[in-house]
């Protein structure tokens, strides 16, 4: 799964869109999956909630080394990054997921790193939940899509459906949400890699024939109350 993928995994998305909780997910998945040295870097500089720095210990402990601000304090709203962002660019020992900003915005700290970046070795994932306004439609997501692609200067090369609600979550969920990628796909040519879902909530169990892998996630970022 996860190491069929480009060793340099960019994340992003729209604002909402989960894409921190995919994150995190991913990189705890692929340190199951490899022996090489894994390396997230958290580089959302315009969202003060749900970043993956708040992990830190729990990355840590599992052998997987965080890049991030200097600065402490997980809720400080400072526009910095780590220089140390590069260095799993070039070090190819390393397996790297990138947790970029949401949105166009956030995708321009990916100016220090894109000249090091090599497309045989990257993949720009979108992640997309369609119950958010601005991914509601097909029209939505490519337009979403076009504007990530145009601040980074990346194509896409792959959508994540995690459409949820989050504990209201149900099968028929991931059923629009599909119905929706799958129209994107067709316009943009842009396959869907994962489809995410948390099984403790889908007790009916997953739709069959869904668009992409079956990407099973638990929740690391919220709390229990929210």
């Amino acid at each position: 799964m996860v190491l069929d993928d480009k060793r340099i995994r960019i994340i992003t998305g729209h604002y909402g869109s989960g894409k921190t909780e995919f994150a995190v997910n991913y990189v705890m998945r692929l340190r199951e999956a490899t022996k090489q040295k894994v390396a997230i870097a958290d580089l959302d500089i315009v969202n003060v909630y749900f970043r993956s720095r708040e992990k830190k210990t729990e990355l840590e402990q599992r052998g997987i080394q965080l890049i991030a601000s200097n600065l402490e304090g997980n809720a400080a709203d400072v526009p910095a990054v780590s220089g140390a962002m590069t260095m799993p660019v070039t070090n190819k020992e390393y397996q790297y997921v990138v947790d970029l900003g949401g949105n166009d915005v956030g995708t321009m700290v990916l100016g220090r790193m894109k000249p090091l970046l090599d497309p045989a070795e990257t993949d720009f994932f979108m992640v997309v939940n369609t119950y958010r306004p601005n991914t509601s439609t097909p029209e939505g997501v490519i337009e979403q899509m076009e504007n990530l692609e145009y601040a980074s200067g990346l194509k896409v090369t792959g959508f994540i459906n995690n459409t949820n609600l989050v504990r209201e979550t149900t099968a028929q969920c991931l059923v629009q949400g599909d119905a929706i990628l799958r129209e994107v796909t067709q316009r943009t040519g842009v396959p869907v890699k994962y489809v995410t879902y948390v099984k403790e909530l889908l007790t009916e169990g997953v739709p069959e024939g869904l668009a992409g892998e079956l990407f099973p996630m638990e929740f690391n970022m919220r709390k229990t109350w929210m």
